[in-house]
């Protein structure tokens, strides 16, 4: 199962609520105006397709989700091919949307060219990887090469005085999430960067935040990993540490994560949209609308950061670009 997965399942119970807060437009950036969109419009039926980022999937089957609350005419299928497989499908015109955890590549771009597909993207959320230790362990910052020589394969470290003179001579314990997971394939293949992407592999290991959480919080010299969501709602237990990538310690917030500041482990989240299938698929664009009408209760449901104002500004007039 993949982190992504795991964590649209345990956002179940709050997306009985945001049924309610997105039929109502609740939320803040990315809530329903009332306008004129699609999204739930009556008498709307026919089918859309979605594949691509196992990352931004749970917020794709969470709009599917809502969606259906209002109008079960419409039938979305949402795969998780991940990033690059959903782009080979997109740009060949197999599927109305993909979604994607990077912006689309130079090779993707032509693609879609040879095969005459013009599409918009549509910046959907943040994302913030945190890296969590026992709340008790003196250390507050890792640079970015520190963090590499602690989790990286290869890593021989098991002391904390080891990564770092200055750290407590105190013994490691690592809780990692799975190899299927999402934000395990991020942090092997866009933070450390190693070929084989892969981490090290004499960790504990699970695809249940909650067990990752409750054993950095319960062990002394104690780290992990995950979303900075879910380290928010278990910050009693835990402690974050900053991250300097040359520009100094930057803690992980939500603020800092959509500045751009909080790098490299904040990235933007985006559904890439095929202008014409919006335009000609009813049930095409009363989905995309759907989406980005009640974009923050979507992106709370995935556990993931709500964009500001600014950015959800920008999103909305990529959107009206895509409808003129």
């Amino acid at each position: 199962m993949k982190r992504t997965s795991h964590r649209w399942a345990t956002a179940s119970g709050a997306a009985v609520l945001a049924i309610t807060l997105a039929a109502c437009g609740g939320g803040d950036a990315g809530a329903s105006d009332g306008g004129e969109s699609g999204g739930s419009s009556s008498g709307v039926s026919g089918s859309v397709a979605v594949d691509g980022s196992s990352t931004v999937y749970p917020m794709s089957v969470a709009a599917q989700e809502l969606l259906n609350e209002e109008n079960p005419e419409i039938q979305v299928t949402v795969g998780e091919a991940g990033t690059g497989g959903g782009f080979e499908v997109f740009c060949t015109g197999d599927t109305d949307i993909s979604d994607a955890s990077r912006p689309i590549e130079e090779d993707e771009v032509a693609v879609c060219e040879e095969n005459g597909i013009e599409y918009t993207e549509l910046q959907v959320a943040t994302d913030a990887l945190t890296v969590a230790v026992h709340p008790d362990l003196e250390v507050d910052c890792l640079t970015t090469d520190q963090l590499i020589d602690l989790v990286g394969p290869q890593s021989k470290a098991t002391n904390w005085n080891e990564i770092d003179p200055s750290f407590p001579d105190q013994e490691i314990s690592f809780f990692f999430p799975g190899t299927d997971s999402g934000t395990y394939d991020y942090m092997a293949a866009d933070v450390v960067g190693d070929e084989s992407e892969t981490l090290r592999d004499d960790v504990e290991s699970s695809e249940d935040d909650n067990v990752l959480v409750q054993g950095v919080g319960g062990t002394e010299g104690a780290v992990g990993f995950f979303g900075y969501t879910y380290y928010e709602e278990n910050q009693d237990t835990l402690k974050a540490l900053s991250i300097d990538d040359g520009n100094g310690c930057v803690e992980p917030s939500a603020e800092t994560a959509q500045a751009g500041e909080y790098t490299p482990l904040a990235r933007p989240l985006f559904i890439y949209v095929n202008n014409a299938k919006y335009t000609d698929n009813e049930a095409t664009k009363a989905y995309v609308d759907f989406y980005i009408e009640n974009l923050a209760d979507i992106a709370e449901i995935g556990q993931f950061i709500p964009l500001s104002d600014e950015l959800y500004s920008e999103t909305q007039s990529a959107l009206e670009s895509l409808g003129s």
